[in-house]
């Protein structure tokens, strides 16, 4: 069942994220933009509608910040794939957006994928009430910037610059911005829109991000390119503290099922209506990409 439910809501969001950007003029930019934001997941996207359905909030509300959510991954990854940056030529299997267009053409659908994030949460269509939505954007703002995503980033890139490998601690708060801000809000939004107390979610989530980026390290290690559809080793080729590098593979791996249980459990004030996102959790230590 969770298979198909996450087929199904990458379906939905895909098609509402179709539906806005075709309101767009017909630009490089735009194209580059919906370029960027196909062939993923969208893991975060479920989560935000999967956390909706756990409140009751209509499908109808809860696909705009689905879509929002996943537009600012979406920028994210085409920024982290410039050369400036990690340097990536495949993104999912394909040629990444400043190899299919240009540098400039890809900086500027990263922008533009951004501010369409909070264009999304803003959107009165998202709820009827500007103080939920107001909550929308703050706290995405929050998730996306120096205080979440964009600091994690920070620490790794200036990490790489370092002849002195960060530690277990070190790693755990980078990647708690890197990769769990996002999916911490993801998992959040739910509650949000239906103006209730997150923790439950909070406590789901973060376990879920330190989870996900474990697994990440893994596959780095144990992944198929052609399966992963990018580069692997190159964490190892770069000297890169990884959570395997620090804790080796069957550790790092135990550890992964550590922080799935956790999240699983966190989630027991929705007894058995939460077992979608019990799968997610499940499904983060058990992919192959």
């Amino acid at each position: 069942m969770f298979a198909e439910s996450l087929v199904g809501a990458a379906a939905a969001v895909a098609a509402h994220l179709e539906s806005v950007l075709d309101e767009h003029d017909a630009l490089p930019v735009v194209e580059a933009m919906g370029y960027a934001t196909r062939g993923g997941k969208a893991l975060r996207g479920y989560l935000v509608l999967e956390s909706a359905r756990l409140h009751g909030v209509p499908e109808g509300h809860a696909i705009w910040p689905a879509c929002a959510i996943e537009a600012v991954h979406a920028y994210s990854l085409v920024h982290d794939d410039l050369p400036c940056m990690d340097d990536d030529d495949l993104r999912r299997g394909l040629p990444t957006v400043h190899r299919k267009w240009d540098e400039a053409t890809a900086v500027l659908a990263g922008d533009a994928l951004q501010a369409l994030g909070f264009e999304l949460v803003s959107d009165p269509r998202c709820h009827p009430s500007g103080e939920v939505r107001a909550d929308l954007a703050l706290s995405l703002a929050r998730a996306a910037g120096a205080r979440g995503m964009v600091k994690g980033q920070a620490l790794d890139m200036a990490a790489e610059r370092t002849d002195v490998p960060l530690d277990l601690a070190q790693i755990t708060a980078l990647q708690a911005g890197k990769t769990g801000a996002l999916i911490r809000w993801s998992a959040e939004a739910g509650a949000r829109l239906a103006e209730v107390d997150p923790a439950p979610l909070t406590a789901y989530a973060d376990r879920l991000g330190l989870a996900f980026q474990i697994a990440d390290d893994i596959l780095d290690v144990e992944g198929d390119a052609a399966m992963m559809g990018k580069a692997v080793g190159k964490d190892a080729e770069r000297g890169k503290a990884t959570f395997v590098s620090l804790l080796g593979l069957d550790a790092a791996k135990l550890r992964a099922q550590q922080l799935v249980d956790e999240a699983c459990d966190a989630l027991s004030p929705y007894a058995d209506r939460a077992e979608n996102l019990r799968a997610a959790a499940r499904f983060v230590i058990s992919r192959s990409n």
